[in-house]
């Protein structure tokens, strides 16, 4: 039960360092699109997509991935405080 829940909280902190590595990659040109760029947007934009869909553009700020990273943080959080209950 303990590696279960290690690895599952170790699996949610990796993946939220991926969506802001994604998210930085916006600010160069041109990264995107590149292989590294490509693969990061099969890891995040599958879990970006229905924040994008629910929270519209501020202009030309989208704060959707803000978003989707503090729900998976609670999340995270939220394992911890479970995998506490239970010990």
């Amino acid at each position: 039960m303990d590696l279960l829940f290690s690895v599952l909280i170790q699996a949610m902190q990796i993946y939220s360092w991926v969506l802001i590595i994604y998210i930085l990659l916006s600010w160069f040109p041109g990264a995107r699109e590149s292989r590294f760029g490509e693969v990061l947007s099969r890891l995040a934009e599958p879990f970006l997509e229905p924040f994008r869909k629910i929270i519209p553009p501020l202009g030309m700020i989208d704060i959707s991935p803000i978003v989707a990273i503090l729900v998976l943080r609670f999340a995270t959080s939220g394992l911890y405080e479970l995998y506490y209950m239970l010990m």
